[in-house]
């Protein structure tokens, strides 16, 4: 009897024992570990801060003003505003470039309905795009056409832009867009006058198109070549040079604005 209350005695001592070291470790492990151990909510927090730090995706449409023809240096207005929005973020920024030189309003309404460029508008944080010029300018012979035949012309283009309007919505309902509207590159011909006010009226109809649409942004360049126009004009006498596309990239950069969260 006297053989067995010891050993009782010894086991209840020993789990003692393991209790009284077991509560000891944790209580050194809570002192002296744990800033080093992920606080509650820590993988939540990581997600958010990884999504907030993704990079900044651009897709640019249009004709060959988005493509740069005319800048020697290659890089177009797409290149200036890039390095403009650099110095408002730390994101890193990725541009496609989807742009064709020569196409008209029809043909960019053709390219939208093709499944890689839905896949790419899909992603896409912003769009920029031109088009119009190759419509109202057609090679320069709008100089040629009668009043008639350029409101024809513009009648259809307009179509053909709300129809671009509606799929980049019906695709991408979040990214915000700017429209970059047309400059005159004519302006200093003898019949100035005539050719800025086709230009102004092609320009305002655009953009009353696209202020039916939420988050699409005309973006006026007329101003920007009105004076002295051919100091921002390729040898072609219709494309900008690098001087001209560094202004409209500059004119885009600064309407593109983030919230303190989006800059980091």
């Amino acid at each position: 009897m006297r053989r067995g209350i010891v050993s009782t005695i010894t086991i209840v001592s020993v789990l003692a024992g393991i209790l009284w070291f077991g509560g000891l470790a944790m209580g050194i492990q809570d002192q002296f570990f744990s800033a080093a151990m992920p606080p509650a909510g820590t993988t939540k927090y990581t997600k958010e801060k990884k999504a907030d730090n993704r990079e900044i995706y651009i897709v640019a449409l249009g004709d060959s003003l988005t493509r740069g023809t005319g800048d020697e240096s290659g890089r177009g207005y797409i290149g200036y505003m890039v390095d403009s929005l650099r110095k408002k973020t730390t994101k890193p920024i990725r541009v496609t470039n989807l742009a064709i030189k020569g196409q008209r309003s029809d043909g960019l309404l053709k390219q939208l309905g093709q499944a890689e460029i839905k896949r790419q508008l899909k992603m896409a944080d912003i769009i920029v795009m031109t088009i119009g010029g190759n419509d109202l300018f057609q090679g320069g012979e709008a100089l040629k056409l009668a009043p008639k035949q350029i409101e024809q012309a513009k009648n259809a283009y307009l179509h053909n832009l709300d129809r671009i309007f509606q799929t980049i919505r019906s695709v991408n309902k979040d990214a915000v867009v700017f429209y970059i509207g047309l400059y005159n590159p004519f302006s200093d011909l003898s019949d100035a006058k005539k050719t800025s006010a086709i230009v102004r009226r092609w320009n305002f109809a655009s953009a009353e198109t696209a202020a039916r649409y939420p988050n699409i942004i005309a973006v006026p360049t007329f101003d920007l070549f009105e004076l002295h126009v051919n100091d921002y004009l390729y040898s072609d006498h219709f494309h900008p040079n690098k001087e001209g596309y560094k202004r409209i990239g500059e004119r885009v950069a600064s309407l593109i604005t983030w919230t303190e969260g989006d800059k980091q």
